[in-house]
């Protein structure tokens, strides 16, 4: 496996003693497995892929191009009913709250917990017409370490996270995690609010291994991670806008969100992006049905059109795992290296 390409792991990615050193909040929303048989049967009933009432929609805002929406609504005569998180754990929260969501987005690690909760629907991707887009051109989401054979999701993005910051301030860097300890940057730094995130890149920097549970490699990253905290200017997943509007110098960011970012920089050359040399998670985002969807048919429906290379191309400014369309927004010749997404 190449040193950048590094697959979260069946583990969770360190232990949460590290994030209370670091000042993080652990993720506290968990799923329990469920106990009621008739749930997991319904749970593990095949879905009619067919129209059963309007599509209730749970994602990141502005994920999907509104274009795609309207296409939707308009072939199949419903309506698209959005609703927005800021993070999984408010995602899970909603969740557990009981409210009822026909279509969701969770990253790798929530949907193995959503799976082992028992609050996924199984998804029979035969019933797909569009799923080899994704399944005949990447092995790996045959069966990936968050969802064995895939019974519970369809990949949405894949991507890598890695290093963005402003050329115009800083000029080039090393290519390494050193970087967000760059004394040029300090005090306009920021670090993902995601804990793994955080802390992979903590043992990544070291040469440690994603999954280590040795208690001394996770004093060593505990004390990098305290080395950094000064440095920094805050925790934000919005690496997108502080690198825009001038916020950051330098964040740590997922390569699709700052693909992203050019669309909307009047000058593209003035940022970068870069992939440690020490290694980065590759991660992906995930289609999921809830179990108690009220709409899963048509869920399936939103699923299998959003896989047509047409939608592809029109919705993703990151990459895609759906190889018969690539993404619209081109790699910019200024960064260090090509983000492989999000």
């Amino acid at each position: 496996m190449s040193p950048e390409a590094h697959l979260l792991s069946r583990r969770s990615l360190l232990r949460a003693g590290t994030a209370a050193a670091f000042g993080l909040a652990a993720a506290g929303c968990g799923f329990a497995s469920g106990d009621d048989p008739a749930g997991r049967a319904t749970a593990e009933t095949p879905i009619d892929v067919k129209v059963d009432g309007d599509l209730v929609y749970f994602n990141w805002a502005d994920f999907v191009d509104p274009a795609v929406f309207e296409g939707f609504q308009k072939e199949y005569g419903v309506k698209v009913v959005q609703s927005n998180f800021d993070s999984m754990e408010g995602m899970a929260a909603k969740l557990n709250s009981g409210n009822q969501y026909d279509i969701i987005f969770p990253t790798a690690k929530w949907s193995q917990r959503l799976a082992a909760g028992g609050r996924l629907r199984t998804i029979d991707h035969t019933r797909l017409k569009n799923a080899e887009a994704v399944f005949a051109g990447y092995d790996y989401f045959a069966d990936p370490w968050y969802d064995p054979g895939s019974r519970h999701t369809v990949p949405f993005t894949m991507y890598k996270t890695g290093i963005g910051w402003r050329r115009d301030r800083l000029g080039d860097l090393t290519g390494s995690w050193d970087d967000l300890w760059n004394e040029q940057a300090k005090g306009k730094v920021f670090v993902l609010d995601d804990r793994d995130e955080v802390l992979g890149m903590g043992a990544l920097k070291l040469g440690l291994d994603l999954t280590t549970d040795d208690q001394d490699d996770l004093a060593r990253v505990t004390e990098t991670l305290r080395s950094l905290r000064p440095r920094l200017r805050g925790f934000s997943s919005d690496s997108y806008n502080n690198l825009l509007n001038g916020n950051a110098d330098m964040t740590q960011a997922w390569s699709g969100d700052m693909a992203a970012m050019l669309a909307q920089a009047e000058d593209p050359a003035v940022f970068g992006f870069e992939v440690a040399r020490e290694g980065a998670p590759l991660n992906s985002d995930c289609y999921a049905i809830p179990a108690n969807a009220q709409h899963p048919g048509t869920a399936m429906l939103f699923i299998d059109y959003m896989l047509r290379p047409s939608s592809v191309r029109t919705s993703s400014t990151s990459a895609t795992p759906c190889r018969s369309a690539a993404p619209r927004t081109p790699t910019p010749r200024s960064w260090n290296r090509s983000p492989s997404a999000r």
